[in-house]
């Protein structure tokens, strides 16, 4: 985690995370939002859908971004996150995903500093899953 705003500078990686999705995170994901669409959890059905099997849910995605983005400035994420992200593709059982991004812009103003990162989520194929942009005011 960044100790310091004055650590800061543009083109700073971000702490990259790594993680191997299955079909039992897509279970308990959908257990934990209570979203039970059967995309994500009815093999059966989602062989039959253009998806051609279950796939991860878009949120269970970026809370792995939020991940990183946590570890990076801590307290600060959580009480004063937001993102501006696009969903290209969908997360399989079985993908390995690489979660990473970098500082783009910091810019301070009277009471708060506001970073702009890029962040991204890629599959092990190099596809890309999420993109976009995370953006954190720090006191």
């Amino acid at each position: 985690m960044f100790k310091s705003i004055a650590e800061l500078q543009g083109g700073l990686p971000l702490p990259e995370v790594k993680k191997h999705i299955t079909q039992e995170y897509i279970n308990m994901y959908a257990k934990a939002s209570r979203d039970f669409n059967p995309i994500h959890i009815n093999e059966e059905f989602a062989k039959k859908t253009a998806a051609g099997g279950t796939i991860a849910h878009g949120m269970l995605n970026l809370a792995y971004v939020s991940q990183m983005m946590t570890s990076a400035f801590g307290r600060n994420w959580l009480e004063n996150g937001r993102f501006n992200i696009r969903f290209k593709m969908p997360a399989r059982p079985g993908d390995d995903l690489t979660i990473q991004g970098k500082i783009e812009k910091i810019v301070p103003d009277s009471s708060t500093t506001a970073v702009t990162c890029s962040v991204s989520c890629i599959n092990q194929k190099g596809e890309t899953v999420i993109n976009g942009e995370a953006i954190v005011r720090l006191n």
